[in-house]
């Protein structure tokens, strides 16, 4: 029974431990929300070194038909990738040399409605190529895993947020769906009404006796 308690300890510290390195090696990555007004373009800007992964994760909140046009350019303003009335997408590339990236989220084809877009740009760390001894091989291959299930982390959690997006989205179609159907249903009773009274004023002008004086 003691050795069941002492494997259990064991256990308990090895995944506190691996929470403390899986909350290290996560990478700094926030969501952002913008509001893109009709016929203008907003654009922001990363900076990478060359050969650094970079992953580009959007999807239209609100507005329209929920469609965006989305570019990407490289420092020397070399086109990267050119979307055209995306609702969501996900790009992944790597950066092809020094210098900042732009990714640019347009609402020209709109001429009243503004767009909201909820995006993240995820930019990897550059790997140094440096000569590890053989008693490193162990530690890499760890430090390996541990980013392999750091980028998966990640990857669950923009799905998540992606995912309540398109259920308040869901829901407010839902919603003014529901309000649009309480007020047909409204307004076909009062048309009803209005029918059932003309013809019981109908009917009886019809059969009203008139007398001649």
């Amino acid at each position: 029974l003691q050795h069941y308690f002492i494997q259990s300890n064991l256990r308990m510290l090895w995944l506190v431990w691996l929470c403390f390195i899986l909350q290290g090696c996560l990478p700094l990555v926030q969501t952002y929300f913008t509001t893109v007004e009709p016929k203008t373009e907003t654009c922001f800007f990363d900076t990478a070194t060359s050969g650094t992964k970079m992953s580009l994760t959007f999807e239209v909140a609100e507005g329209g038909f929920l469609d965006i046009d989305v570019t990407i350019s490289g420092p020397e303003g070399k086109e990267v990738y050119r979307g055209s009335r995306e609702s969501s997408g996900k790009y992944a590339f790597s950066a092809y040399m020094d210098g900042d990236y732009k990714y640019c989220f347009s609402n020209a084809m709109s001429k009243m409605t503004s767009k909201v877009v909820m995006f993240n740009m995820d930019v990897g760390e550059t790997k140094e190529h440096e000569t590890a001894d053989s008693t490193d091989v162990e530690h890499n291959k760890l430090e390996e895993q541990l980013e392999q299930l750091s980028g998966q982390l990640v990857s669950i959690k923009h799905d998540q947020e992606y995912m309540e997006v398109r259920d308040r989205t869901h829901g407010t179609i839902n919603n003014s769906t529901n309000q649009r159907v309480v007020w047909w249903a409204f307004f076909e009773a009062l048309v009803l009404l209005a029918m059932s009274l003309g013809q019981v004023y109908y009917l009886k002008r019809f059969f009203e006796v008139r007398r001649v004086v």
